[in-house]
């Protein structure tokens, strides 16, 4: 019986550790474009990946024939259009509570406090994520899906103090103002005061509006055309925030909110 020769296959295996190969020199030529060189040349992705220029030359014609790269009539090379595309695409993948929840993550941990984002929707403000630190003893219990009135609480102020006037009066004229202890702020003078307060400090602190342990403090998420469009806040037992600690919870949701607005505004662009 006459043997049967099997062909010899070629070798995946190291076809496909230089097709990875090819792969990461492109990505580190990528890498190399940062805000402060926004143009390369194959000199120096020659000195950089450690190859000859007319290498390095060869992987920038290889980037440019896909997109990635295009020559800049300056000399080098510049991000090709195919980047601005996946760009793009990056952002409108990006909605509010993805852009928020790593940020509320590090509020939660760095305060030990729950920290919250929140909505408007119509008159009244809505519990969109929270996160809360491990460990923590008695906590203010808030539920995704929350629903809050706008009247009381820092995360509802700052949802308000920025809102057109007129529609701040169409809102609280539109339903009753309900007082839930005794700190809560009930007449439509004092919620226009308390409003102002708030827009000339840049964010709101609420001691007792709807837990008479709680404080809460919250500043204001916008959107790239400066609008306000959620909030983000923590709330943490009274006890637990002496008068000296309140900059530095301040700061930090002042800091978070910073974050969050402006992955909001590049998600929009």
């Amino acid at each position: 019986m006459a043997e049967t020769t099997v062909p010899k296959l070629p070798d995946k295996p190291s076809a496909y550790r230089e097709r990875n190969s090819t792969a990461d020199r492109a990505l580190d030529i990528l890498g190399l474009f940062t805000t402060e060189r926004l143009r390369v040349s194959a000199a120096d992705v020659a000195a950089e990946l450690g190859v000859a220029r007319s290498t390095a030359y060869r992987y920038l014609v290889t980037l440019g024939a896909a997109g990635y790269v295009e020559e800049d009539p300056g000399g080098g090379f510049r991000l090709g259009l195919k980047v601005f595309e996946l760009a793009r695409l990056a952002r409108t993948s990006y909605g509010l509570s993805t852009v928020a929840l790593p940020v509320l993550e590090e509020l939660s941990r760095s305060t030990g406090e729950t920290a919250l984002l929140t909505r408007r929707s119509g008159a009244r403000a809505v519990c969109l994520e929270k996160e809360e630190p491990s460990g923590q003893g008695m906590r203010v219990s808030y539920e995704r899906g929350s629903v809050m009135t706008l009247n009381a609480g820092a995360s509802a102020w700052v949802l308000l103090a920025w809102e057109d006037p007129a529609v701040v009066r169409a809102l609280l004229r539109a339903g009753e103002l309900p007082r839930f202890t005794d700190a809560s702020v009930t007449s439509e003078s004092a919620v226009e005061a308390r409003l102002a307060g708030i827009r000339r400090d840049g964010y709101a602190i609420s001691y007792g509006e709807l837990d008479p342990d709680a404080v809460g403090i919250a500043a204001p998420v916008r959107d790239d055309q400066d609008r306000v469009v959620a909030g983000v806040s923590i709330v943490a037992m009274s006890r637990r925030v002496p008068a000296s600690q309140v900059k530095q919870l301040v700061d930090a949701v002042m800091d978070a909110s910073r974050r969050i607005s402006e992955m909001v505004a590049l998600t929009a662009q």
